[in-house]
């Protein structure tokens, strides 16, 4: 079981996630939370594997929770869920070190699979938003050129690797994929991130979308 801290400030969005995210399919709502700073105390208390954040909260917002739980000891991975998808939300998301951006008019189907992917190791972002996080990503964070060479310095491996984690696969299943270990594929993630300056797997990701390593909708 996949368990679960939701936050969100309106208890019938709560509610609608915690029917799609139910034990049938694998998911455990350890906690539920109407702020965020409830939603920090709450994965203090559980412990839990992943937490589905809304952003706009009374009180402490989602994006100051996001980033008071990923300054904890081994922090959950935390998907953002939102009605708000202008670039500042966006941005603000990713610097706090949230690992998806999820709209809330997604499908239940996408829902289920953004948090199994987060909650796993992976990042996830909502097809709607995926061209103004590039943009995002191309005015404050690397330019074009230096990505290029960067990505120039990836091995093969590392360059299968990388397009594994952008279509979305988890450690485990790139291991599985390339018939290695799970370690080895550890190392060649930490090397990625070494070779492509980046800190964390959504960055990377961004990058592989915006030079072309992969495409959207790529299989």
């Amino acid at each position: 079981m996949i368990r679960v801290v939701l936050a969100d400030d309106q208890q019938i969005v709560r509610a609608g996630v915690a029917r799609i995210l139910g034990p049938e399919d694998g998911f455990d709502i350890v906690a539920e939370c109407s702020d965020g700073e409830a939603a920090v105390r709450a994965v203090r208390e559980t412990r839990p594997d992943v937490v589905v954040m809304d952003v706009r909260m009374p009180g402490m917002g989602g994006l100051e929770a996001t980033r008071r739980v990923r300054d904890e000891p081994d922090p959950p991975p935390v998907l953002v869920l939102t009605t708000f998808s202008d670039d500042d939300v966006l941005w603000g998301a990713l610097e706090v070190g949230a690992s998806g951006f999820v709209l809330k008019d997604t499908t239940a189907a996408e829902l289920i699979a953004a948090v199994r992917s987060v909650a796993a190791g992976a990042a996830w972002f909502d097809p709607a938003v995926t061209p103004r996080v590039m943009t995002a990503y191309r005015r404050a964070v690397a330019p074009a050129q230096r990505d290029e060479q960067r990505l120039a310095e990836l091995s093969e491996r590392e360059s299968e690797v990388l397009r594994r984690m952008a279509r979305g696969s988890t450690n485990r299943e790139i291991a599985e994929a390339l018939f290695v270990s799970e370690g080895t594929v550890k190392s060649h993630v930490g090397s990625i991130f070494t070779k492509l300056g980046v800190r964390d797997r959504a960055a990377a990701i961004v990058l592989a979308y915006d030079r072309g390593v992969v495409t959207p909708g790529e299989p």
